[in-house]
C-alpha cells in the first residue's frame, strides 16, 4: 500500500464497474489491491496524478490488471482539473490522511477512488462499453442544494430544474461550448449528500490550459482512448 504522503498527491479513479482514483507515484507495473477493498474485483484502472492540492492540471494514465498485478497500458496524457485544485471526495475510499474536503462550488476536482458511471454525449451513439446517454436540449445537472435531484442528471420537461446552472447541452445553450460533446460521469457523491459537490465528471477540453469547476477535462484523443 502507498503511504499517506503520496496519497495526497493524487486525484483519480477505476474501471470495469468501477473507476479507480489509486493515489500515489504508481510506476508501470504494481502489485494488486488486498482483498476486501470495494474495488478488488476491477480489472482497468484510470490513474490521475496531481503535484499538490491546489494544482489545476495533472497526468493520467490508464493500467490493467493481469493476474495479481497493474500493468501501464499506454502512456501518460496531460489532463487538466478544477481551477482551485483537488480536494477529498465521496467516493469508495476513506477521507483521511490531511487535506480539503469536496464542497458545492468550492472550484476543486474530487479526489479519491470512484466507480465510473454513464457516458454521455451530444451524438446519438458513442463506440464505449458504457452506458450511454445521447443528451438532449433539455437535459440538466441539478447542482441547486437542497434539492431532491442533487447530482442527478435530469430530463427538465419531467423534473424542476430550477436554478440549475448546468445544462448538459452546452453547444445549444453556451453559444456551441463543446466541453460536453462526449464524456463520463465520475460517481462522486452518488448518494446525493447535500453540500458534498454534484456534477463531477470527465471531459473534453477547450484547450491543454482549460481548468474547469471541478471536473477533468482531457483532449479528444484521449477521452476516444478510454
Amino acid at each position: 500500500m502507498l503511504d499517506d504522503r503520496h496519497r495526497i498527491l493524487c486525484v483519480s479513479w477505476l474501471f470495469l464497474a468501477a473507476v479507480l482514483c489509486f493515489a500515489g507515484c504508481v510506476p508501470h507495473s504494481v502489485r494488486t489491491t488486498p482483498p476486501g477493498l470495494p474495488w478488488r474485483e476491477s480489472r482497468q484502472l484510470v490513474l490521475v496524478l496531481i503535484p499538490d492540492w491546489n494544482a489545476d492540471h495533472g497526468r493520467l494514465r490508464t493500467y490493467a490488471r493481469e493476474g495479481d498485478r497493474w500493468h501501464a497500458v499506454d502512456a501518460t496524457q496531460p489532463v487538466t482539473i478544477g481551477h482551485a485544485g483537488a480536494a477529498w471526495g465521496l467516493g469508495l475510499n476513506d477521507t483521511h490522511g490531511g487535506g480539503p474536503i469536496k464542497r458545492e462550488g468550492d472550484g476543486r476536482s474530487a479526489a479519491g477512488v470512484f466507480h465510473i458511471g454513464e457516458a454521455f454525449g451530444y451524438g446519438s451513439r458513442a463506440d464505449t462499453g458504457l452506458a450511454y446517454r445521447a443528451l438532449q436540449a433539455s437535459d440538466y445537472c441539478i447542482d441547486v442544494d437542497g434539492s431532491s435531484l442533487y447530482n442527478r442528471i435530469v430530463d427538465a420537461n419531467k423534473a424542476d430544474v430550477t436554478g440549475s446552472t448546468e445544462p448538459m447541452r452546452r453547444d445549444l445553450h453556451m453559444n456551441g461550448d463543446q466541453r460536453y460533446r462526449l464524456g463520463f460521469v465520475i460517481e462522486h457523491n452518488a448518494a446525493g449528500r447535500r453540500g458534498a459537490g454534484s456534477c463531477i465528471f470527465a471531459h473534453l477540453w477547450q484547450s491543454p490550459t482549460d481548468t474547469t469547476t471541478g471536473c477533468t477535462a482531457m483532449s479528444d484523443a484521449t477521452m476516444k482512448h478510454l
